[in-house]
């Protein structure tokens, strides 16, 4: 790993990340930012769940925080999920900056690129795209939400939303999230929309828009692109099969109404954090269903957490390989490299040590919740979801601070974290291979 200074890439980030909560935090805390009394740990928490574009509230935001609060709160939602380094590169070029190879090693590892090619451009074109779809998703919204709040509410809702949506924040304004609108099919689609797009992965997009053909795609944006289809389509059918005569759900609701729920908290998942089912209501198997979507997660380079699709599907991938008794690993007439494969079943496996750490942990801190409770508001925060079943304000002060770990490691990810206290081996001594006993 190249140092930049006398910080590798991965600790640079990280300091960043931590300077601003901190700021973040400092902001949230000013006698103007709230109305009533916040503490400093619940200040804490909201600007790490925002930073890391997660969701999760020990208090209600639309009434705790004033305007200048949420503002804050948006501001840190857009820092974190377009990235930090995104802004750095807008805001030198205003001012006539040149970009050296130091800040082109930070900006790259802040989008989770594999070289530093082109960085500053992907950086560019994602400023761009998330301000052009955001601005559209605003006037869009804003055809529901000023006739219901007025113009100036109207605008700002619009604005906050399609802000947080797109970021994959789940953070609302409302104490129910979205589900009052349920059945509103505009409110749906934007929503859905924005946080997919956002989700997907910035290369994803950018790929899409300047291939021509299905041929010219890599082979990334095919995984990406079929994986979210198969993972949208299967947990839509299984949360509408499932819930279908769920009194406390779907029950109540006109075949129109059960399709836009289902479809909904099936996307939603998937790193989103909005809801328009009361979530503690759904039967356990589809709470373990999403469970599930949490841990997966979204794209690389997307405002998303979680392993992320392409890592989930490696590691499906392989373990077909395995069964089939074949060495390679093909998908699209492409072979996939081994160390691609090392890197999921790392990714995974660090990240499920994460889990299981916090679990212990939570287990006891917690014990007035149930365990399935625990589950998943601890697999929320490491996916940066934000989808909870009720019981994120009632934490104990030590449930909170495990909470806040889980979700910074979830938005830089296990390795990241690996890589900023890991030393290089740069031995060049071999063993003889030998054979270990396995399964």
């Amino acid at each position: 790993m190249k140092k930049t200074g006398t910080l590798t890439p991965p600790q640079l980030l990280i300091a960043v990340f931590i300077i601003s909560i901190s700021i973040g935090t400092l902001l949230l805390k000013l006698p103007f930012s709230y109305i009533g009394e916040l503490s400093w740990l619940d200040a804490f928490f909201t600007a790490v769940s925002a930073m890391t574009v997660t969701g999760l509230a020990v208090v209600d935001t639309g009434t705790v925080y004033t305007i200048f609060g949420q503002v804050v709160i948006m501001c840190l939602i857009q820092l974190g999920g377009l990235g930090i380094m995104t802004f750095a590169v807008l805001i030198f070029l205003l001012l006539g900056r040149k970009i050296g190879f130091k800040e082109r090693l930070i900006i790259q590892q802040s989008l989770n690129q594999n070289g530093a090619g082109g960085i500053i451009r992907l950086a560019i074109e994602l400023a761009i795209f998330a301000f052009i779809i955001e601005a559209f998703a605003v006037m869009l919204l804003a055809t529901v939400w000023v006739p219901e709040f007025g113009m100036a509410k109207g605008l700002y809702f619009s604005l906050f939303h399609a802000v947080s949506a797109f970021n994959n924040a789940g953070f609302g304004l409302k104490a129910d999230s979205l589900s009052g609108y349920v059945n509103d099919p505009l409110i749906n689609i934007v929503i859905s929309a924005l946080f997919i797009l956002g989700g997907i992965g910035f290369t994803v997009l950018i790929d899409l828009w300047h291939s021509r053909s299905v041929k010219q795609l890599s082979l990334h944006t095919k995984i990406m692109v079929l994986g979210t289809f198969v993972l949208n389509v299967v947990a839509m059918l299984y949360i509408f099969l499932n819930e279908y005569g769920n009194p406390l759900t779907l029950g109540p609701m006109e075949l129109d109404g059960k399709l836009w729920a289902s479809y909904f908290q099936a996307v939603s998942p998937r790193t989103a954090g909005f809801n328009t089912l009361d979530i503690a209501s759904l039967d356990d198997s589809s709470i373990l269903l999403i469970i599930v979507l949490m841990f997966i997660g979204a794209g690389s380079a997307s405002t998303g957490g979680g392993i992320k699709v392409t890592t989930f599907v490696i590691i499906l991938l392989a373990t077909v390989s395995f069964f089939r008794r074949k060495a390679e690993i093909n998908l699209f007439s492409r072979q996939i490299k081994q160390e691609l494969v090392f890197k999921s079943l790392a990714i995974a496996m660090s990240s499920i040590l994460l889990v299981t750490l916090a679990l212990m942990i939570l287990t006891h801190t917690e014990s007035g919740f149930t365990f399935l409770e625990i589950v998943f508001e601890t697999v929320s925060a490491f996916g940066t979801v934000g989808l909870s079943m009720g019981i994120t304000g009632n934490l104990s002060e030590a449930g909170k601070v495990v909470l806040i770990v889980v979700m910074f490691v979830g938005k830089l990810g296990p390795l990241t974290l690996a890589f900023s206290i890991a030393k290089p081996d740069n031995s060049k001594i071999k063993y003889p291979k030998t054979d270990v006993l396995a399964g």
